[in-house]
């Protein structure tokens, strides 16, 4: 199956990290540390084709020209709770990041989300978003966030996410084509309540310790 706005990340370590975190015994710390790690690598994969222009840099031995990455500016932005766990990991690679926060919990009888918190710079326009949410399930939360973003004049849009589902990623191309998913893995189906499968359980209280 394949999606034209999907990008699967198969390095070996985040496979390796993905297996880890999948498996039930693991404890909420080790939970924690690999989301983080996962989080830093992805990111590498997600920021690659960031625009760079040449700037001045004066070595210890002589003046040279390097580069810099140009123009826009990088704001994170964590859906609430869960992608709070794929900050730390994602600034780790590019610490000069702003970071917005937008509230969503998905109504478990509905399975539609519900806006609670929406905090971001207000110069959306000029800047490059990343959305971060360690599931994609439904799609029902992420075209939310997205269109809420868009509302305020953001025009380049990611989203990061663990594992994805083929109906999450679906909802997401035909609500909006131009947001590029990165995923480590996307995995087989969504069950009758909307649980990723074989999926990771759920993110937030495996995260936080919750249930």
């Amino acid at each position: 199956m394949e999606f034209s706005n999907l990008t699967i990340i198969r390095h070996p370590l985040v496979l390796h990290k993905l297996t880890l975190l999948r498996d039930r015994r693991t404890p909420t710390k080790i939970f924690k540390e690999l989301v983080d790690e996962i989080a830093t690598l992805m990111a590498y994969e997600a920021t690659k084709d960031l625009g760079v222009e040449p700037r001045g840099v004066d070595t210890p031995l002589e003046h040279t020209t390097g580069h810099h990455i140009s123009g826009k500016k990088l704001t994170l932005v964590p859906i609430l709770r869960a992608g709070l766990g794929m900050v730390e990991g994602v600034l780790r690679l590019v610490p000069s990041a702003r970071v917005g926060h937008i509230g969503l919990y998905r109504d478990h009888e509905t399975l539609q989300p519900v806006d609670y918190y929406f905090k971001i710079p207000g110069d959306a326009a000029e800047r490059d978003f990343f959305l971060l949410d360690p599931m994609l399930a439904t799609g029902g939360s992420a075209v939310a966030a997205v269109s809420s973003l868009k509302r305020t004049g953001a025009t380049r849009i990611r989203f990061l996410c663990l594992v994805a589902a083929p109906e999450g990623v679906q909802k997401l191309l035909d609500s909006h084509p131009d947001v590029q998913v990165y995923a480590a893995s996307l995995d087989r189906e969504l069950n009758s309540v909307g649980y990723i499968l074989p999926g990771l359980g759920d993110a937030g209280d495996r995260l936080f310790g919750t249930r």
